[in-house]
């Protein structure tokens, strides 16, 4: 059941569950308070070759290649690493505006496929006919040089959440855990891409595809994690960006422990979704009320805490619970889950999925390597202390200890600084209830982002708007944006969607 902690937090994404050569030099960097510094690269004609994609990625349509680019832009002619990419070319080429450079999320998540998912998942025609849609494998991450911290079968299945901590006896339990992990990561056999496996990189390596592409600017729709990575792509490279949507926003610092214990925060924002939902049900037994359906999580949290069920302790429970509510179609599910934890019904095993170690080796590459955090076990006995209070549902997990209080100081760059200096043309969208991404966090990423960006909210619950997500007010915004160009004026409300 572990398995969920790790895909809430490298996956979060959506509401849905060959050659190349580029043909330039490295393009020119400059971030505030960084010496990267170079000339300003041009498009060139498209140098990618394409061809079929990998077994587990393929679908109609879809071609894949693969692109080099430095391992340290800092030196550009130095070691060079593979960047697999995709793409689902537009059956129209009159109609064809440009490129759409597409995440799913992560850090960690896979993005090969993603164009494909899009385009069977409700993408409108009109923006698949106005955009070759690109996917791709950030650096570290699947067929992208990928990396690894040699986690065990039990590390796995710990995934990203600390357990959850009553006491400050239990933060400090906890730390020679993630203590082993940050040791493994830093000795294992890709340790010489921890310097290099950042946000920052990434965002570089997103204007290599774009000149490998022959593409003068770059539209972007990038989804949680994808935030922070196309929030940073529009500050490094301002005048690059053509039309950037931002869906699921994380806040100005990305993945930080500020977004870490958010999910705290998160679970509680949405959690009255489910607890309506489970009342209007009372063939679960879990409640006939929303106060006693948030009742019995405590109660069932409380039992597991104290003797678990099939193998599935307190900290389990709450991480399936959050995870499976990202979406509202599993709610079924948590209801069904915790209906046969509170009978000692049989509960069905959840195997790991394919690639896990990667997935949660190059989360903890980037998340651990894009800031400084924590370093002291009482530092985080004082936020669990804080977070078990204010978000008692998961907080005490949530602000506990992980490998990133004992990850080591390669950085080679300070974290970019999101800021409103730029062409006015990002365009946010966000549920009012996300769990993984609330919308205190995405108010701040708007007010960081100053006039250039407008965004959207959505009255509606679950982690992904568009094109998922039923709000049609939020998906049509969209999809003018990205077929028009025209944003609305100010901030837009829209309302919670009819019941059909």
């Amino acid at each position: 059941m572990r398995r969920t902690l790790s895909l809430s937090l490298a996956l979060a994404a959506t509401a849905v569950a060959a050659t190349a050569t580029p043909g330039v030099a490295a393009p020119g960097v400059v971030m505030p308070g960084v010496a990267m510094t170079g000339l300003a690269v041009e498009a060139t004609p498209d140098t990618v070759r394409w061809g079929g994609c990998p077994k587990d990625v393929a679908a109609p349509r879809l071609e894949c290649s693969t692109l080099e680019v430095p391992l340290d832009y800092r030196h550009p002619a130095g070691r060079q690493i593979e960047i697999a990419i995709s793409r689902l070319a537009g059956e129209k080429p009159s109609q064809r505006r440009g490129v759409l450079l597409t995440n799913p999320g992560g850090p960690g998540g896979s993005g090969l496929g993603f164009p494909a998912v899009l385009g069977s998942s409700g993408l409108p025609q009109k923006v698949l006919d106005s955009y070759d849609v690109i996917g791709f494998d950030p650096r570290g991450v699947g067929r992208s040089t990928p990396v690894t911290c040699d986690l065990t079968t039990e590390q796995q299945y710990r995934g990203n959440f600390p357990p959850y901590a009553h006491t400050a006896a239990d933060v400090a339990r906890e730390a020679p855990n993630a203590r082993a992990v940050a040791e493994q990561c830093a000795t294992s056999s890709t340790a010489w891409m921890l310097p290099h496996t950042t946000t920052a990189n990434t965002a570089r390596d997103m204007d290599r595809i774009r000149v490998a592409l022959g593409a003068p600017k770059l539209s972007y729709l990038g989804y949680s994690y994808g935030t922070n990575l196309g929030a940073v792509y529009a500050t490094m490279f301002p005048k690059r960006g053509d039309r950037i949507v931002l869906d699921s926003n994380l806040g100005p610092g990305g993945y930080d422990i500020t977004a870490m214990r958010m999910f705290g925060r998160g679970l509680e924002d949405r959690f009255p979704d489910f607890a309506a939902f489970a009342a209007a049900r009372p063939e679960y037994g879990l409640g006939t009320t929303p106060e006693q359906v948030t009742a019995k999580f405590f109660d069932l949290a409380k039992r597991l805490d104290a003797k678990p069920v099939q193998g599935i302790d307190g900290t389990m429970f709450r991480g399936f619970t959050f995870d499976r509510l990202y979406v509202d179609a599993l709610m079924p599910e948590v209801a069904e889950f915790w209906q046969a934890l509170d009978t000692d019904r049989p509960v069905p095993p959840v195997p790991l999925p394919p690639n896990i170690e990667n997935l949660m080796a190059s989360r903890f590459y980037v998340v651990c390597g894009d800031t400084r955090w924590p370093g002291t076990v009482r530092e985080y006995q004082r936020n669990v202390a804080v977070d078990r209070v204010k978000y008692p549902m998961l907080g005490g997990s949530t602000a506990g200890i992980g490998p990133c209080a004992f990850w080591p100081d390669k950085r080679v760059e300070p974290q970019v600084r999101i800021g409103d200096r730029g062409p006015s043309n990002v365009l946010m969208v966000q549920n009012e209830r996300d769990p993984g991404t609330p919308l205190a966090g995405a108010r701040k990423l708007r007010q960081a982002f100053g006039e250039r960006a407008t965004m959207v909210t959505a009255d509606q619950g679950g982690h992904g708007v568009y094109p998922f997500g039923p709000n049609t007010c939020a998906n049509d915004t969209v999809t003018a944006y990205l077929t028009t160009g025209q944003r609305p004026t100010h901030d837009l409300a829209c309302a919670a969607q009819p019941s059909t």
